[in-house]
């Protein structure tokens, strides 16, 4: 029900074999296995999705929970997600999904094709669609297709992702995409959390993936950083990420440095201290970043947004609940400079 051919793959030419080329694994997959991902199998050597309009969360969220802060704020995004990813991160807050396999019945997903999607999102009154929840790259067949008609419908299109994605794939799906809120889990050298928890030996597509949404597609760019301690919270390591951000995609590009909690294989560590989410952001601004978001603290000032020329607030959050106080005609009502938010001002 759910299968279809997949993109992105060839025959090798021996016994059968393929080697998909979505993502940089570029898993060669025997007859019957699966790709790392658990979601694309070789059946009679054609490589094939088994994601396709297979939904296993759905949900109509603020546009903040992604989090995407720069990119129509107070809206909602229609948000789904499916089965497995190309990661195996040991602190997955959504491990039931994105550890799970497609090759197996559960109960847990319902079929929801690209045209009822859409007509979803506009009965929930969303002014978009994420895909999200689990690794959406992985499920990119059905991306394209519902996208195309997301943005058809005059609907916006959201990517969370972990970024792991080949410059092919990501070009197929670029001219429909406006939104791609990206992990940044650690430096892209010598990074313990990508090596030992996520199990990436070269995270360095990431960043490459990143700088060809922005400037090749001209998608609207968020970073995140989960900040676990012990693995990616040095200061050393803090100052890579943003200066990684600053240099790549630019000063006013958005950095959410987030509260970790225990989960899984982490899950004998201790949240995130708050200070040191703090010194986190104070890093982001001390190497010239103009938006730093502390995340998963209810009521941190440091959730709202401040002018990046004046330091005026101008979006005050409380949870996901947003008030622009001083954006007017997409400018700083106090200092008159443009502010580099997308939305309905």
């Amino acid at each position: 029900m759910f299968r279809h051919e997949a993109l992105f793959y060839k025959p090798t030419g021996d016994d059968g074999k393929v080697q998909c080329f979505l993502c940089p694994h570029r898993c060669t997959i025997t007859p019957g296995k699966l790709g790392l991902c658990g979601a694309r199998q070789n059946i009679d050597g054609k490589l094939w999705s088994l994601i396709y309009g297979r939904v296993s969360s759905f949900c109509a969220d603020p546009v903040e929970k992604k989090p995407l802060y720069h990119f129509y704020p107070g809206s909602a995004v229609y948000s789904i997600g499916s089965l497995g990813c190309n990661m195996r991160c040991g602190d997955c807050q959504n491990w039931q999904i994105a550890h799970a396999t497609a090759d197996k019945p559960t109960e847990r997903t319902k079929e929801l094709s690209p045209e009822q999607l859409v007509d979803l999102a506009k009965k929930s009154d969303c002014q978009g669609v994420a895909w999200t929840y689990n690794e959406p790259t992985i499920w990119m067949e059905y991306a394209i297709d519902g996208a195309k008609l997301a943005k058809e419908a005059g609907l916006y299109t959201v990517f969370v992702t972990n970024g792991y994605v080949e410059p092919e794939a990501l070009d197929a799906i670029g001219p429909y995409l406006d939104a791609f809120r990206v992990d940044f889990k650690g430096r892209f050298e010598g990074s313990r959390f990508y090596k030992e928890v996520a199990k990436i030996k070269d995270p360095s597509p990431i960043l490459d993936a990143t700088i060809r949404a922005k400037d090749k597609w001209n998608m609207h760019v968020e970073v995140i950083t989960n900040v676990v301690p012990g693995y990616n919270d040095g200061p050393d390591e803090l100052k890579e990420i943003a200066g990684t951000i600053k240099a790549n995609l630019g000063a006013d590009t958005p950095w959410h440095v987030t509260r970790f909690h225990p989960y899984l294989d982490l899950s004998h560590l201790s949240p995130t201290p708050i200070d040191k989410l703090e010194e986190a952001w104070e890093i982001g601004h001390d190497v010239g970043l103009n938006y730093v978001y502390v995340g998963n603290v209810e009521g941190h000032l440091a959730g709202n947004t401040y002018c990046g020329n004046c330091a005026q607030l101008i979006i005050e959050r409380s949870g996901y609940y947003v008030n622009i106080v001083g954006i007017e005609d997409g400018e700083c009502r106090f200092c008159e400079q443009p502010v580099p938010i997308i939305g309905n001002f």
